[in-house]
């Protein structure tokens, strides 16, 4: 993760709204600048309490859902790629890459009250309710760390077999994960700790963001080469493949309204597939949000999307050490955007 872009756009494109899509348009409908340092990673929204958290760097923001405003930082996350939540708990989990951690915080007050160790450059991260376990997934050591959510131990290790990205639960008791290098999806038992079953892809080449339709079973894996990729999440197997942008590293689905989006950071816009059926799949519209802005995250009590972006200034002088480095944001330009209907 942690790709990065250059430069702002603003302006809406549609492209082949059907009628239904044109009556719900999507647009930017809100930006707000939260400045500061350092690069960033997932989006997670906690729809309950009303609150975005962003992962960013070596701290975690907490905004306020509804108005963006600040509700506080989660402090010393060292290379923070993403939260987990469990509601049910009490208590969240972010992903600190560059330690090879998990912090443990208090959902109220923000508070650490533990830390876990992981694998190494944990990744995503989530929770599976009906075990109550995170599952951090460590795309150096190419694995899964399972941690017991209420005692905050290590329960296991996945091995995965390559370079896991996003991962999400079927409530039915399977957790999904992309492989990125392999071009698949593993299939693992959160209760057994163990993989049960590889897909294939294809024609989705390195896959990263991953959303789920739950109620008819169906997969959204977004792919490196600018492809939309829908698998039966039964099955295995790979039904659809539409278009999307270019740098697709977030994908999101809204189940009341069956619509499935792509945040592209290359070319700065987001991509809305619709579910027609659980067997047809179309490009809906595609909404210019702002280039950079990779990750995606859905409040499914609002309908709003969220994504952010920055600018960036040119990279320093590549050293034996850093032969390609990373250019740094711009001071005061990062920003979340909020995309509606």
């Amino acid at each position: 993760m942690m790709r990065v872009a250059a430069g702002v756009v603003v302006t809406l494109v549609v492209l082949g709204l059907a009628p239904a899509a044109r009556a719900q348009g999507y647009a930017v409908k809100k930006r707000v600048t939260l400045g500061g340092e350092g690069g960033w990673d997932y989006l997670t929204v906690d729809p309950a309490a009303r609150r975005l958290y962003v992962a960013r760097s070596t701290r975690v923001m907490v905004l306020d859902a509804d108005t963006l405003q600040s509700k506080g930082e989660i402090p010393d996350t060292a290379g923070v790629h993403g939260v987990a939540i469990a509601s049910d708990l009490g208590r969240g989990f972010a992903s600190d890459g560059r330690t090879g951690t998990i912090t443990v915080f208090d959902l109220k007050t923000l508070a650490k009250v533990g830390e876990v160790k992981a694998g190494e450059n944990p990744d995503a991260i989530l929770y599976e309710p009906r075990t109550h376990r995170i599952f951090a997934f460590n795309g150096r050591s190419q694995d899964a760390t399972v941690v017991d959510a209420a005692a905050a131990t290590v329960a296991g290790t996945i091995p995965l077999g390559g370079k896991p990205e996003f991962a999400v639960e079927d409530g039915q008791g399977t957790v999904f994960v992309n492989i990125e290098d392999k071009s698949e999806i593993a299939a693992l038992d959160p209760a057994t700790m163990k993989v049960k079953a590889r897909w294939p892809l294809a024609p989705c080449e390195e896959p990263s963001g991953l959303a789920i339709d739950r109620a008819h079973a169906r997969l959204f894996s977004v792919c490196d080469n600018k492809t939309m990729a829908i698998s039966d999440a039964r099955a295995g197997k790979v039904l659809a493949s539409v278009p999307i942008g270019a740098g697709p590293d977030g994908a999101a689905f809204d189940p009341d309204r069956q619509l499935a989006f792509s945040s592209n950071g290359r070319d700065g816009t987001v991509t809305i597939v619709r579910e027609v059926s659980p067997a047809k799949f179309e490009v809906a519209q595609t909404v210019t949000s702002a280039l950079s802005a990779r990750t995606i995250v859905l409040d499914p009590s609002t309908h709003l999307v969220y994504t952010v972006a920055a600018r960036f200034g040119p990279p320093p002088s590549p050293t034996p050490d850093q032969p390609r480095p990373r250019p740094s944001v711009l001071p005061g330009s990062f920003e979340v955007l909020v995309l509606g209907p």
